[in-house]
């Protein structure tokens, strides 16, 4: 009964080494993949950029509308000016 515990404790514990161990590899390639593509983006970003311009690429139709009816037009509001 003794050696069948420590055979499974044995098993197990070496499942759990090679679990981790590929885990590990895996998880490396993977954020490896993921700066290769951030620095691909970043890199495509600055190409398109180095012209100096701003680009819009959308503007919502409710910014105009709700532009308008904000800003009508102000109030003269008179003042002194004081002199230190």
């Amino acid at each position: 009964m003794i050696k069948f515990l420590l055979i499974i404790l044995g098993v197990g514990w070496l499942l759990g080494q090679l679990v981790r161990y590929f885990l590990r590899s895996k998880l490396a390639r993977f954020a490896q993949q993921v700066n290769r593509a951030t620095k691909e983006q970043e890199q495509a970003q600055r190409r398109a950029n180095d012209d100096g311009d701003i680009h819009v690429d959308y503007v919502p139709k409710s910014y105009d509308e709700r532009r308008s009816k904000d800003i009508k037009g102000g109030e003269y509001v008179d003042y002194e000016e004081v002199k230190d």
